[in-house]
């Protein structure tokens, strides 16, 4: 069956407050979500959805007011608030997590104990509201996964309760470590530091959308207007098209194949190289000899991988080859299912790989490296492990 896909463009950034708008305005029921959120043990706090235009465009606004006043929290009792409501486990677990992200970073940032953290926005009914609100809005529109494109931090100074800190706080910088961010001349803090813990904590991925079919968007607005952009945040659902049906009943799916033609690097760079891509999660590495502009020998360095990996396999190919440059498609893929299933080979349990259409064997393949030790344990040529093995029926 189609997956589903959320994903998130943060050209101006990403706060709490532009997350949910997004969902609302991608199809999440306001009336059913505030319903839901009434239930945590926070009193003085109303909830309320409108349409806004930010640079000309229209967007959805959530504001949050604050009733009474509301004491200073820390996040041991923020998580005891989120662990009495009546919201979903998995919706409770997630908020906490965030939370503790959040405070974690703070933490590092100001060089004390997660517990000795207080938020201090209107006692953390803002961010409770915010954290605890995007985590339920992405559980009612239930998407297999969750894609950020890189933050857009940026730029100039903040206002907080530590002074005027410059963009992006220390907070927010602990929180992208490992994240794809730039900063734009914006001269406004744009990704919050509940901004950036929530993307930390519900992306599977950060980069440009992946090939999907878009069903639903919907443009979370900001606080105010700002000078040369929208102060908006866009969010798509959509179908990836990862389907177990494919034609032929083949198993199909996407990915990226990345690319670049190198004609200046040791040799010997190679094996490191590909091995690292390996690990950092490719499909598949390969290099293809080619002769390149006068008539240098040269080699094409190409790597597979799912569409939210991109990042991390861009960045090893810049990092750890002579290229300046890489080349990245989309495609889709068409493969037996497989199974994994023991066999046994010289009176040895050898792993198979089986590969299956429609249900039925075509091929089975033993594991490379069981069959080596099978071979050396056994004293048994290599090549005959490979060829005579059988499949045990099921």
């Amino acid at each position: 069956m189609d997956k589903r896909i959320l994903y998130f463009d943060c050209f101006s950034g990403v706060s709490g407050d532009m997350l949910l708008g997004a969902l609302m305005g991608a199809g999440c029921d306001f009336k059913k979500w505030r319903a839901a959120m009434e239930t945590l043990p926070v009193d003085g706090w109303s909830a309320s959805v409108k349409k806004v235009r930010r640079g000309g465009l229209s967007g959805t606004k959530i504001t949050v007011k604050i009733a009474s006043p509301q004491p200073r929290r820390n996040l041991p009792q923020i998580e005891k608030i989120i662990k009495k409501s009546k919201l979903p486990p998995a919706v409770r677990e997630r908020a906490a997590a965030v939370f503790g992200r959040l405070a974690q970073a703070e933490a590092r940032a100001h060089g004390i104990g997660m517990d000795e953290v207080h938020f201090h926005e209107i006692g953390a009914v803002d961010s409770i509201i915010d954290i605890a609100g995007v985590c339920l809005a992405v559980h009612m529109l239930g998407p297999d996964r969750i894609l950020f494109s890189a933050l857009n931090l940026g730029s100039g100074e903040v206002k907080t309760a530590h002074g005027v800190l410059p963009v992006p706080a220390p907070a927010t910088a602990e929180l992208i470590k490992g994240i794809p961010a730039y900063q734009s001349g914006a001269g406004a803090e744009l990704t919050t530091p509940t901004g950036a813990a929530l993307a930390a904590a519900l992306s599977g991925g950060f980069g440009p959308m992946p090939m999907m079919e878009v069903l639903s968007t919907g443009s979370g607005a900001g606080d105010r207007e700002l000078p040369g952009r929208p102060n908006l945040l866009r969010a798509f659902i959509g179908k990836s098209g990862e389907r177990e049906d494919g034609p032929g009943g083949y198993e199909e799916d996407l990915a990226a194949l990345i690319e670049t033609n190198i004609d200046d690097m040791d040799p010997r760079v190679y094996e490191y190289v590909m091995e690292k891509l390996l690990k950092a999660g490719a499909l598949d590495v390969w290099l293809t000899p080619i002769i390149m502009k006068k008539s240098r020998p040269a080699a094409t360095l190409s790597a597979l991988c799912a569409h939210d990996n991109v990042s991390a396999i861009v960045d090893i190919i810049m990092a750890e080859t002579t290229t300046f440059g890489v080349r990245v498609s989309d495609g889709r893929r068409y493969k037996l299912a497989r199974e994994f299933l023991e066999a046994k080979i010289s009176g040895m349990k050898v792993r198979v790989k089986v590969g299956k259409r429609g249900g039925a064997a075509l091929k089975a393949v033993p594991e490379y490296e069981d069959a080596k030790l099978a071979a050396d344990r056994t004293k048994t040529p290599l090549k005959d492990i490979l060829a005579g093995f059988h499949v045990p029926p099921k």
